[in-house]
């Protein structure tokens, strides 16, 4: 079969994505490649992605113009005229109201009691993924610490140990954002790990079973590890199995203040906001949420979140939704 230089939607973002991240052209070209898409496809896409990389300003972007600016800021104050910032929770949440109130609407809603009761909340400690997985060979991201883009440079940080070691790091480090397990090390898609799968029970009606290949994703690290200000380009639900993650949440259509230049990552340190370089970040109507086990956070695509694990972590997120689940992102 002949190559082809058109890539599908998800492919494209994926692309994007990748080489927001700092991936490198080749093994990004070497997964098209596999997959039976002609190289030009990357070329193509890094060029609008550099092309764009080339045209924004670091420090002070000028926010969009004219009417997209404008409705961005009348829904910002739709949505400050709510109250007070919050985000719904509630339990024995139905697929139907699930879809109709909160996916369709692109709200983001904690599910009180979506992951209770799995096998996954009642087992998984670190000590039991050592006892089970000890030897298995796993990929982490280290020595994030020296490096103020670890996420963009997050192929750099990338290595392999035990999971035993891995384990005994996050044990005894206390807490630290040096070293972190997270969705990129891709840890649920090969080798015996994958046996853990069998202890999530996914949401019927929600999530799709058939198509969970390679979207489903495991975060495991000590208290401190940060995942910086971003968004997704995709709808993601955030389950937490063991400890306690603080997320803070903006909506989508804030993007306008989010300093947004490269990839899908803000340049604002949501933490310590330098409001001085950053002053529009000031109009943002964040929220903080404390993610315990046994529920999930459903993250509606684009809108922003920053998270910081409360104590010893152990998450799984997923990407296989019933329903439409991929969009079309400039690079």
């Amino acid at each position: 079969m002949s190559p082809t230089t058109t890539l599908p939607v998800s492919w494209s973002n994926w692309v994007t994505e990748n080489l927001s991240l700092g991936v490198p052209r080749s093994e990004i070209a070497g997964v098209l490649r596999e997959n039976g898409f002609d190289l030009g496809a990357v070329d193509q896409l890094a060029a609008a992605s550099l092309a764009s990389r080339g045209r924004a300003d670091r420090r002070s972007p000028e926010p969009p113009k004219g009417k997209v600016q404008d409705l961005m800021a009348i829904y910002s104050q739709l949505w400050r005229a709510r109250g007070a910032a919050h985000c719904d929770r509630v339990g024995n949440l139905s697929p139907a109201d699930f879809f109709r109130w909160y996916y369709s609407l692109n709200n983001p809603v904690v599910v009180l009691d979506g992951a209770v009761g799995w096998a996954a909340v009642a087992r998984w400690t670190p000590e039991y993924l050592a006892s089970r997985w000890g030897n298995e060979n796993v990929q982490v991201m280290r020595r994030r610490n020296e490096d103020p883009d670890y996420e963009l440079n997050s192929e750099r940080h990338k290595t392999r140990m035990p999971l035993r070691d891995f384990v005994n790091l996050v044990r005894t480090a206390g807490e630290t954002n040096d070293f972190y397990m997270v969705a990129n090390n891709r840890s649920l898609d090969q080798g015996n790990m994958r046996a853990l799968l069998s202890e999530l029970n996914l949401p019927d009606g929600i999530l799709d079973r058939a198509n969970a290949e390679k979207r489903i994703f495991l975060w495991f690290g000590p208290a401190g590890t940060i995942t910086p200000l971003h968004h997704d380009t995709c709808n993601v639900l955030l389950a937490q199995v063991y400890g306690r993650k603080l997320v803070t949440l903006i909506p989508s259509w804030e993007t306008h203040l989010m300093y947004n230049s490269i990839g899908v990552y803000s340049e604002v340190d949501c933490e310590h906001p330098d409001l001085e370089n950053y002053p529009l970040f000031r109009e943002t109507s964040r929220m903080q949420l404390v993610l315990e086990p046994g529920q999930m956070l459903f993250i509606p695509v684009g809108w922003w979140h920053h998270v910081r694990s409360l104590d010893i972590s152990i998450s799984v997120s997923f990407t296989n939704f019933k329903v439409q689940n991929e969009y079309a992102w400039t690079p």
